[in-house]
């Protein structure tokens, strides 16, 4: 069953064809009664008029049915609308043609551009006017100014209606994250709500009672600190999801890595990237973090920051650490150990960014990632 959020926003364009499919082919009819002495085959005049008005109503049931709007059916309306549009020499006779009168299908050809343009954007609604509009210069066996004002107006008319019925599907689906959002803001309030009430009234207790106890009850004082941190910012931060449109939130994730040592700065709103981008930047801070954890000492401290530059971003992962010596990466990767050389650099550069080291005895590790928005990460 489908329900009013799936349903296609331009169906109102839809509906407005099928109106304006009726309204025309009433027009077609009195065209046909009032010049109906002057054809050279009336029989043919009925016998097209009659076409016209089963297609009027077979249109009519399919683009009220949003399942039934396929693209094939819409090429279908088109090609069979310049079809009967093209019966016109056959019979419309010399007097008719040397006054210019209507065609068969009067203004009841220019519905499938509008009908293009609501299935295909705006693009398909000018290659219908274009194409109803060379059809017309055919019928009428030349090419002049009128025929051209008329498919200025075919295309006109379709590519308005192409521009609406996108704008109605992009807005449609920013309303949908919207509403998405704001309900998963909800939820996350609702939690943090609770877990403050209880998780980290707990965390908060065990903290201060360990830190005077002193001594082992210090240790778990410090780990209950830590989580207690890493706590709050999983509740107040909006999850790194996907979204629509291939992309997430990089400042989001990480949010996620601060901990009681490590502080992370990042803007005030989202930094949308290429979701593998995000991934792989979230791995490589992950890695630099472990390192600091591995090798810089219990007491030393990290920082992350985060810097959104429009056409790039850049990440700086720093610490108070001992710093590398000199050569130290070079042998590590010599004997193996590729933490550094795949897990930091190599990720960097399957991203088409640079990275790179400010180290030295005594002066801490200062890593520097600049990745493009559209780097091979985007792709």
């Amino acid at each position: 069953m489908t329900g009013p959020a799936d349903r296609d926003p331009a169906t109102p364009l839809w509906l407005a064809t099928v109106v304006l499919r009726v309204l025309t082919l009433l027009f077609a009819l009195g065209a046909v009664v009032v010049h109906r002495d002057d054809f050279a085959r009336p029989w043919l005049a009925w016998t097209v008029l009659g076409a016209m008005t089963a297609w009027t109503a077979v249109t009519g049931v399919v683009y009220a049915r949003e399942s039934l709007r396929g693209n094939w059916f819409v090429v279908a309306d088109l090609l069979l609308t310049c079809g009967l549009m093209l019966t016109s020499p056959l019979i419309l006779s010399d007097a008719q043609y040397a006054v210019d009168a209507p065609l068969i299908t009067t203004v009841w050809a220019a519905v499938p551009p509008l009908a293009a343009g609501a299935r295909f954007g705006a693009s398909g609604g000018i290659l219908g006017g274009l194409v109803v509009a060379a059809a017309t210069g055919l019928a009428r066996l030349d090419f002049d100014l009128d025929v051209a004002r008329d498919g200025v107006l075919l295309v006109a008319s379709g590519l308005l209606v192409g521009m609406a019925a996108t704008i109605a599907r992009r807005s449609a689906a920013a309303l949908a994250q919207a509403l998405r959002t704001e309900a998963a803001t909800a939820e996350r309030e609702r939690l943090a709500r609770s877990i403050h009430d209880s998780v980290l009234q707990v965390l908060a207790r065990v903290r201060r009672r360990g830190a005077e106890l002193g001594g082992e009850a210090a240790e778990l004082a410090e780990l209950a600190g830590e989580q207690e941190i890493a706590l709050r910012s999983l509740v107040s931060t909006e999850p790194a999801r996907t979204g629509a449109n291939g992309t997430a939130d990089l400042r989001a994730a990480l949010q996620l890595l601060a901990t009681s040592k490590v502080q992370v700065a990042a803007p005030a709103g989202k930094v949308e990237l290429p979701a593998r981008t995000t991934e792989e930047l979230a791995a490589v801070v992950r890695e630099a973090l472990s390192n600091v954890d591995k090798h810089a000492g219990p007491d030393a401290r990290a920082w992350v920051l985060l810097e959104d530059l429009g056409d790039e971003v850049v990440v700086t992962v720093r610490d108070d650490g001992p710093g590398i010596p000199a050569g130290r990466l070079a042998r590590a990767e010599a004997q193996g150990h590729l933490g550094v050389a795949k897990s930091i650099r190599g990720r960097v550069a399957e991203l088409g960014g640079t990275i790179t080291l400010e180290t030295s005895p005594g002066a801490g590790t200062e890593w520097e990632v600049r990745v493009p928005r559209t780097g091979r990460g985007a792709r």
